[in-house]
Protein backbone atom coordinates (compact mmCIF):
# COMPACT_ATOMS: atom_id res chain seq x y z
CA UNK A 1 0.00 0.00 0.00
CA UNK A 2 1.53 3.22 -1.13
CA UNK A 3 1.84 6.20 1.10
CA UNK A 4 -0.30 9.17 0.13
CA UNK A 5 1.61 12.20 -0.95
CA UNK A 6 1.84 14.67 1.89
CA UNK A 7 1.17 18.37 1.19
CA UNK A 8 4.31 20.43 1.31
CA UNK A 9 4.82 22.18 4.59
CA UNK A 10 3.79 25.79 4.55
CA UNK A 11 6.88 27.87 4.23
CA UNK A 12 7.67 30.31 6.98
CA UNK A 13 6.70 33.87 6.09
CA UNK A 14 9.59 35.87 4.82
CA UNK A 15 11.04 38.28 7.34
CA UNK A 16 10.31 41.86 6.27
CA UNK A 17 13.21 44.14 5.56
CA UNK A 18 14.10 45.67 8.92
CA UNK A 19 17.49 47.26 8.44
CA UNK A 20 17.50 50.71 6.83
CA UNK A 21 20.34 53.15 6.52
CA UNK A 22 18.17 56.00 7.78
CA UNK A 23 14.57 56.29 8.85
CA UNK A 24 12.08 53.80 7.41
CA UNK A 25 10.46 54.46 4.02
CA UNK A 26 7.14 54.50 5.87
CA UNK A 27 8.35 57.29 8.14
CA UNK A 28 9.79 59.20 5.20
CA UNK A 29 6.41 59.10 3.44
CA UNK A 30 3.93 59.50 6.32
CA UNK A 31 6.03 61.64 8.68
CA UNK A 32 4.45 59.75 11.57
CA UNK A 33 7.07 60.91 14.05
CA UNK A 34 6.16 64.52 13.27
CA UNK A 35 2.42 63.85 13.45
CA UNK A 36 2.55 62.00 16.75
CA UNK A 37 4.62 64.67 18.46
CA UNK A 38 2.40 67.64 17.61
CA UNK A 39 0.21 67.17 20.68
CA UNK A 40 0.99 69.76 23.33
CA UNK A 41 -1.84 69.89 25.83
CA UNK A 42 -2.41 73.01 27.89
CA UNK A 43 -4.00 71.47 30.97
CA UNK A 44 -3.49 68.46 33.24
CA UNK A 45 -6.87 67.01 32.35
CA UNK A 46 -6.52 63.61 30.62
CA UNK A 47 -9.56 64.33 28.45
CA UNK A 48 -7.86 67.20 26.68
CA UNK A 49 -5.73 64.84 24.59
CA UNK A 50 -8.70 63.38 22.72
CA UNK A 51 -10.07 66.89 22.12
CA UNK A 52 -6.74 68.05 20.70
CA UNK A 53 -6.08 64.97 18.54
CA UNK A 54 -9.64 64.95 17.20
CA UNK A 55 -9.30 68.59 16.23
CA UNK A 56 -6.00 67.87 14.48
CA UNK A 57 -7.60 64.94 12.62
CA UNK A 58 -10.37 67.29 11.48
CA UNK A 59 -7.74 69.66 10.09
CA UNK A 60 -6.23 66.83 8.05
CA UNK A 61 -9.64 65.93 6.63
CA UNK A 62 -10.25 69.61 5.78
CA UNK A 63 -6.97 69.52 3.83
CA UNK A 64 -7.96 66.43 1.84
CA UNK A 65 -11.45 67.76 1.07
CA UNK A 66 -10.08 71.11 -0.11
CA UNK A 67 -7.76 69.16 -2.43
CA UNK A 68 -10.70 67.17 -3.85
CA UNK A 69 -12.91 70.22 -4.41
CA UNK A 70 -10.09 72.18 -6.03
CA UNK A 71 -9.46 69.16 -8.27
CA UNK A 72 -13.17 69.11 -9.18
CA UNK A 73 -13.24 72.86 -9.88
CA UNK A 74 -10.18 72.62 -12.14
CA UNK A 75 -11.72 69.68 -14.01
CA UNK A 76 -14.97 71.59 -14.53
CA UNK A 77 -13.05 74.53 -16.00
CA UNK A 78 -11.74 72.07 -18.57
CA UNK A 79 -15.18 70.50 -19.20
CA UNK A 80 -13.94 67.23 -17.69
CA UNK A 81 -17.08 66.17 -15.83
CA UNK A 82 -16.03 62.55 -15.07
CA UNK A 83 -12.88 63.70 -13.26
CA UNK A 84 -14.91 66.27 -11.32
CA UNK A 85 -17.53 63.71 -10.31
CA UNK A 86 -14.84 61.23 -9.23
CA UNK A 87 -13.24 63.88 -6.99
CA UNK A 88 -16.63 64.82 -5.52
CA UNK A 89 -17.46 61.18 -4.81
CA UNK A 90 -14.14 60.73 -3.03
CA UNK A 91 -14.91 63.82 -0.98
CA UNK A 92 -18.22 62.29 0.08
CA UNK A 93 -16.37 59.41 1.75
CA UNK A 94 -13.95 61.90 3.29
CA UNK A 95 -16.81 64.03 4.59
CA UNK A 96 -18.30 60.93 6.18
CA UNK A 97 -15.01 60.31 7.96
CA UNK A 98 -14.78 63.99 8.94
CA UNK A 99 -18.29 63.93 10.38
CA UNK A 100 -17.46 60.77 12.34
CA UNK A 101 -14.76 62.80 14.08
CA UNK A 102 -17.49 64.34 16.23
CA UNK A 103 -18.17 60.99 17.92
CA UNK A 104 -15.32 61.16 20.45
CA UNK A 105 -16.52 64.65 21.43
CA UNK A 106 -20.27 64.21 21.12
CA UNK A 107 -20.72 62.82 24.66
CA UNK A 108 -18.81 65.52 26.51
CA UNK A 109 -20.63 66.78 29.58
CA UNK A 110 -20.28 70.44 30.60
CA UNK A 111 -18.08 69.42 33.54
CA UNK A 112 -15.75 67.41 31.29
CA UNK A 113 -15.41 70.20 28.75
CA UNK A 114 -14.97 72.86 31.42
CA UNK A 115 -12.09 70.90 32.93
CA UNK A 116 -9.82 72.13 30.12
CA UNK A 117 -11.87 74.77 28.28
CA UNK A 118 -10.19 77.67 30.08
CA UNK A 119 -6.82 76.51 28.73
CA UNK A 120 -8.06 77.11 25.16
CA UNK A 121 -8.27 80.84 25.79
CA UNK A 122 -9.73 82.52 22.70
CA UNK A 123 -8.90 79.55 20.48
CA UNK A 124 -11.82 78.37 18.36
CA UNK A 125 -12.42 76.14 15.36
CA UNK A 126 -13.98 79.24 13.82
CA UNK A 127 -10.37 80.40 13.26
CA UNK A 128 -9.38 77.37 11.15
CA UNK A 129 -7.88 78.63 7.88
CA UNK A 130 -8.34 75.30 6.09
CA UNK A 131 -11.98 75.09 7.11
CA UNK A 132 -12.37 78.63 5.79
CA UNK A 133 -10.98 77.46 2.44
CA UNK A 134 -13.63 74.73 2.44
CA UNK A 135 -16.32 77.33 3.05
CA UNK A 136 -14.95 79.56 0.26
CA UNK A 137 -15.08 76.63 -2.18
CA UNK A 138 -18.73 76.21 -1.19
CA UNK A 139 -19.30 79.90 -2.14
CA UNK A 140 -19.64 80.91 1.52
CA UNK A 141 -17.36 83.93 0.98
CA UNK A 142 -16.57 86.78 3.37
CA UNK A 143 -13.52 89.05 3.21
CA UNK A 144 -13.73 89.64 6.97
CA UNK A 145 -12.77 86.00 7.53
CA UNK A 146 -9.22 86.86 6.41
CA UNK A 147 -8.71 89.25 9.32
CA UNK A 148 -7.73 86.62 11.95
CA UNK A 149 -4.89 85.44 9.68
CA UNK A 150 -3.15 88.77 8.98
CA UNK A 151 -0.13 87.78 11.07
CA UNK A 152 0.41 84.56 9.07
CA UNK A 153 1.48 85.73 5.58
CA UNK A 154 1.37 82.36 3.80
CA UNK A 155 -2.01 81.41 5.24
CA UNK A 156 -3.42 84.88 4.56
CA UNK A 157 -2.19 84.79 0.95
CA UNK A 158 -3.76 81.36 0.35
CA UNK A 159 -7.08 82.53 1.77
CA UNK A 160 -7.02 85.77 -0.20
CA UNK A 161 -6.39 83.80 -3.40
CA UNK A 162 -9.28 81.45 -2.57
CA UNK A 163 -11.54 84.42 -1.81
CA UNK A 164 -11.08 85.90 -5.28
CA UNK A 165 -11.26 82.63 -7.21
CA UNK A 166 -14.56 81.18 -8.48
CA UNK A 167 -16.06 78.72 -6.03
CA UNK A 168 -16.78 75.11 -6.92
CA UNK A 169 -20.44 76.08 -7.49
CA UNK A 170 -19.44 78.99 -9.72
CA UNK A 171 -17.55 76.54 -11.91
CA UNK A 172 -20.57 74.22 -12.01
CA UNK A 173 -22.88 77.05 -13.15
CA UNK A 174 -20.38 78.18 -15.79
CA UNK A 175 -20.31 74.63 -17.11
CA UNK A 176 -24.12 74.54 -17.26
CA UNK A 177 -24.06 77.77 -19.25
CA UNK A 178 -21.54 76.30 -21.71
CA UNK A 179 -23.82 73.27 -22.08
CA UNK A 180 -26.73 75.47 -23.12
CA UNK A 181 -28.60 76.05 -19.86
CA UNK A 182 -29.97 79.54 -19.24
CA UNK A 183 -27.70 80.78 -16.47
CA UNK A 184 -28.09 84.58 -16.26
CA UNK A 185 -25.17 86.88 -16.96
CA UNK A 186 -25.59 88.42 -13.52
CA UNK A 187 -24.67 85.04 -12.01
CA UNK A 188 -21.86 84.28 -14.45
CA UNK A 189 -20.22 87.70 -14.02
CA UNK A 190 -20.90 88.16 -10.31
CA UNK A 191 -18.21 89.24 -7.85
CA UNK A 192 -16.97 85.83 -6.75
CA UNK A 193 -15.45 87.26 -3.57
CA UNK A 194 -19.00 87.66 -2.22
CA UNK A 195 -21.31 84.98 -0.81
CA UNK A 196 -23.43 83.31 -3.47
CA UNK A 197 -27.10 84.27 -3.44
CA UNK A 198 -29.81 81.98 -4.87
CA UNK A 199 -31.22 82.71 -8.31
CA UNK A 200 -34.65 81.74 -9.67
CA UNK A 201 -33.10 81.33 -13.12
CA UNK A 202 -30.51 78.91 -11.77
CA UNK A 203 -33.31 77.03 -10.01
CA UNK A 204 -35.13 76.79 -13.36
CA UNK A 205 -31.99 75.43 -15.03
CA UNK A 206 -31.62 72.68 -12.42
CA UNK A 207 -35.36 71.93 -12.72
CA UNK A 208 -35.00 71.48 -16.47
CA UNK A 209 -31.90 69.34 -16.06
CA UNK A 210 -33.51 67.10 -13.43
CA UNK A 211 -36.66 66.72 -15.57
CA UNK A 212 -34.57 64.98 -18.22
CA UNK A 213 -32.43 61.84 -18.26
CA UNK A 214 -31.40 60.88 -14.71
CA UNK A 215 -28.34 59.14 -16.15
CA UNK A 216 -27.20 62.27 -17.94
CA UNK A 217 -23.65 63.32 -17.09
CA UNK A 218 -24.80 66.65 -15.64
CA UNK A 219 -27.53 64.98 -13.59
CA UNK A 220 -24.89 62.73 -12.04
CA UNK A 221 -22.83 65.84 -11.32
CA UNK A 222 -25.85 67.38 -9.61
CA UNK A 223 -26.34 64.30 -7.44
CA UNK A 224 -22.67 64.26 -6.44
CA UNK A 225 -22.98 67.92 -5.41
CA UNK A 226 -26.15 67.12 -3.47
CA UNK A 227 -24.34 64.36 -1.59
CA UNK A 228 -21.66 66.89 -0.66
CA UNK A 229 -24.23 69.49 0.39
CA UNK A 230 -26.08 66.99 2.57
CA UNK A 231 -22.92 66.00 4.43
CA UNK A 232 -21.92 69.65 4.91
CA UNK A 233 -25.35 70.21 6.46
CA UNK A 234 -24.83 67.16 8.71
CA UNK A 235 -21.40 68.47 9.73
CA UNK A 236 -22.93 71.76 10.82
CA UNK A 237 -25.70 70.01 12.73
CA UNK A 238 -23.33 67.58 14.43
CA UNK A 239 -21.18 70.56 15.45
CA UNK A 240 -24.26 72.27 16.84
CA UNK A 241 -25.37 69.24 18.86
CA UNK A 242 -21.89 68.55 20.26
CA UNK A 243 -21.51 72.20 21.28
CA UNK A 244 -24.96 72.41 22.80
CA UNK A 245 -24.28 69.27 24.84
CA UNK A 246 -20.86 70.42 26.06
CA UNK A 247 -21.52 74.08 26.84
CA UNK A 248 -25.19 74.92 26.44
CA UNK A 249 -25.85 78.50 25.41
CA UNK A 250 -22.55 79.97 26.64
CA UNK A 251 -20.56 82.29 24.39
CA UNK A 252 -18.06 80.49 22.14
CA UNK A 253 -14.36 80.39 23.04
CA UNK A 254 -13.56 82.63 20.07
CA UNK A 255 -16.10 85.26 21.04
CA UNK A 256 -18.93 84.03 18.80
CA UNK A 257 -22.49 83.60 20.02
CA UNK A 258 -21.80 79.88 20.40
CA UNK A 259 -24.89 77.74 19.91
CA UNK A 260 -26.96 80.66 18.56
CA UNK A 261 -24.40 81.23 15.79
CA UNK A 262 -24.21 77.51 14.98
CA UNK A 263 -28.01 77.27 14.83
CA UNK A 264 -28.05 80.00 12.21
CA UNK A 265 -25.37 78.21 10.18
CA UNK A 266 -27.18 74.88 10.42
CA UNK A 267 -30.28 76.34 8.79
CA UNK A 268 -28.42 77.12 5.55
CA UNK A 269 -27.89 74.79 2.61
CA UNK A 270 -25.01 75.05 0.17
CA UNK A 271 -25.79 74.78 -3.57
CA UNK A 272 -29.28 76.08 -2.69
CA UNK A 273 -31.03 75.69 -6.05
CA UNK A 274 -30.17 71.99 -6.14
CA UNK A 275 -32.57 71.65 -3.20
CA UNK A 276 -35.32 74.05 -4.20
CA UNK A 277 -35.49 72.79 -7.81
CA UNK A 278 -36.70 69.42 -6.55
CA UNK A 279 -40.05 70.95 -5.67
CA UNK A 280 -40.62 71.71 -9.37
CA UNK A 281 -39.58 68.46 -11.03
Amino acid sequence: MSLQAQPPEASEPETPHLDFAGTTPYEDYVQADVLTHLQHTLSDDPGEMVFLVTTQVMELWFTVIVHEWETAAQALRGDDVPTAVAALKRSVRELEALNASWRPLAQLTPAQFNSYRAALGEGSGFQSAMYRRMEFLLAEKSASMLVPHRAAPRVHAELEKALHEPSLYDEVLRLLARRGYAIPDAVLSRDVSLRYEPSVEVEAAWTLLYSGDSEDQLARLGEALTDVAELVWRWRNDHLVATRRAMGAKAGTGGSAGVAWLEKRAQKNVFPELWTARSHV
